[in-house]
């Protein structure tokens, strides 16, 4: 019997980032491969593009769309309607933590639905307010987990993280999987001094500390280029071309803002190196792909990049307190030559095949059965 789940998000197609690609992935799988019956369930707006309004109700790659009016900010936008739209859901999962985290637990007695929930980094993603979220984690949201019947860490540091206030078997961890045929094999299969980044232009990726980086790398060696791509967010192309030009980088970094993806896998083809110096990540969806297309990962000295690097044995944790030692580090890697770049290459592809999303998603898949199957047999007791 096909099991209906709603996905709750707060933002989703148009919008583009981790949350959206993971929710997508999930509702796909469960859809295609066992018959069940998703519905995305997310606001009518985009926050950074808040005066367009879109459709109420939408198809998005055969996936049911419903998007809600709200008020309030983006950083806790409140949207009461969610439970005209849950009704029907026999398993009801939210991902991330905010309105719909809290909402949904409060009004459990209301709707009746087992609550599935995935942390997605919780809300630490910047440094904002960051005493007030503390404690707002300890209170409130401590409170509100009582009412999940499962909460998915989608990351180590996650799992870390909200085993403080929830037990387990509740509380399990799933790395979020990753598309790896999208750019699979398509990173230069020549060692080239070219540095990429893609994903969304947020603050806490850390462009400006990477443009800064590389100021320092391309004066000791002159050779290396940075290709930076993605959607526009916190940041324009208007404010990083002011930043390049300052910085005297006009011939070494270039921008392509909003790139399709087969543009982008075409600039992936022009690189050796991916490089993301986030200064927080729930998970980090981008150094994954980059290594199912053969880059060698660069990144900041975080917990899930350094669970990354830990794991496959490749790749460098830079600190951005220390741009002298990061240059050494990135020239010594690079003087390896091409025999140990194949040999990265081959041995990247190879390790991200465990994010591949048939792994994942029939996790998911089983918490729903498992839940389902609980309810059945309670209404039958």
């Amino acid at each position: 019997m096909p099991i209906k789940v709603a996905h709750l998000v707060r933002q989703y197609h148009p919008s583009v980032g981790g949350m959206e690609d993971v929710v997508q992935n999930i509702a796909h799988h469960q859809q295609e491969y066992h018959g069940h019956e998703p519905t995305i369930v997310t606001l009518n707006r985009l926050f950074r593009n808040s005066s367009e309004v879109l459709p109420p109700e939408d198809e998005v790659n055969g996936v049911r769309v419903i998007r809600l009016p709200y008020y309030g900010s983006s950083r806790y936008p409140l949207a009461p309607d969610v439970l005209r739209h849950v009704r029907d859901a026999d398993v009801i999962h939210v991902h991330g933590v905010d309105f719909f985290y809290d909402y949904l637990a409060l009004t459990k007695a209301v709707h009746r639905r087992p609550l599935v929930a995935s942390t997605h980094g919780g809300f630490f993603h910047t440094s904002f307010a960051s005493r007030l979220k503390r404690l707002y984690f300890n209170i409130v949201t401590r409170s509100t987990s009582v009412a999940y019947d499962r909460i998915v860490g989608t990351s180590d540091n996650d799992g870390t993280m909200f085993s403080e206030i929830v037990r387990s078997p509740k509380l399990s961890v799933i790395e979020n999987g990753v598309n790896v045929q999208k750019y699979a094999n398509c990173g230069s299969p020549r060692l080239m001094p070219v540095m990429i980044y893609f994903g969304r232009w947020s603050v806490n990726k850390g462009l400006l500390e990477t443009l800064a980086l590389f100021r320092e790398l391309v004066a000791q060696h002159p050779e290396w280029q940075l290709i930076i791509a993605g959607r526009e967010y916190d940041h324009t192309a208007d404010e990083l071309t002011m930043r390049i030009q300052q910085y005297g980088l006009a011939d070494h970094v270039r921008l392509f803002a909003n790139p399709g993806d087969r543009e982008l896998a075409g600039l992936i083809a022009q690189a050796s190196y991916y490089i993301c110096l986030s200064r927080h990540e729930g998970f980090g969806i981008a150094p994954i792909e980059g290594m199912s297309a053969g880059l060698t990962p660069v990144l900041s000295d975080i917990p899930p990049f350094r669970n990354l690097v830990e794991k496959s044995g490749m790749g460098l944790l830079l600190d951005t307190a220390q741009f002298g030692q990061a240059v050494t580090r990135i020239a010594d890697l690079h003087a390896r030559g091409e025999q140990a770049y194949a040999a990265r290459r081959v041995a990247a592809q190879a390790f991200v095949q465990q994010y591949d999303w048939r792994h994942i998603a029939d996790r998911y898949v089983q918490i729903y059965q498992d839940l389902v199957d609980g309810e059945r047999a309670a209404s039958h007791a």
